[in-house]
């Protein structure tokens, strides 16, 4: 399993468990990059909508999009399971939206330390990705209402701006860098 401690480092010298949270709008390529990130850092990786309530899920693909009192509940299901990975020594990146700053405190009261990576852009690019993207439930109607609502980071609230007009694997590449991951996952950014 990627993100597991070396057992045969001593506790004293291993590094606290690392966890990324890849956000942004639909669209942004956010499960891409995250991937990208597990397999170049050995982060185990997890994708927010799989977290979802049916009823959420339902209501998005209807073109619905959902309220904040339906997104508590996930937020917290998500905080719930990188303080269980944490816990475990367990190191993770997770694609979630994570659009307002209030969702990120919420993310941010699961395992001790979250760095989150914004993928941002133009509409114009996020729009060209979703309409040649299939199988997903997240219509592109729904991009105005989270281009709405998006908070991007605040003074004092930390966290990694990338453009997603650079390529995935440039995207992938410059936040393993700047975020200071190795493989295995465990070394602070120095």
């Amino acid at each position: 399993m990627t993100g597991e401690q070396d057992a045969a480092v001593p506790a004293s010298r291993r590094q606290p468990p690392r966890h990324v949270v890849v956000m942004g709008v639909s669209g942004a390529g956010k499960t891409t990059v995250a991937r990208g990130i597990s397999d170049a850092a050995g982060l185990t990786f997890a994708e927010a909508d799989e977290f979802h309530s049916e009823a959420n899920v339902a209501r998005m693909r209807s073109g619905v999009p959902l309220d904040d009192a339906a997104r508590w509940p996930w937020l917290r299901a998500l905080a719930d399971w990188m303080a269980t990975r944490d816990a475990e020594g367990v190191s993770t990146v997770l694609a979630c939206s994570a659009l307002k700053r209030s969702y990120r405190e919420v993310l941010r009261q699961g395992p001790p330390t979250v760095d989150f990576v914004h993928l941002d852009g133009t509409a114009e690019v996020i729009r060209e990705r979703m309409a040649r993207r299939a199988g997903h439930y997240m219509p592109a109607s729904l991009l105005d209402s989270q281009l709405a609502i998006l908070e991007r980071f605040e003074p004092g609230e930390s966290g990694l701006v990338l453009d997603v007009s650079l390529s995935p694997e440039e995207l992938v590449s410059a936040a393993v860098d700047r975020l200071g991951l190795r493989t295995g996952a465990t070394a602070l950014p120095g």
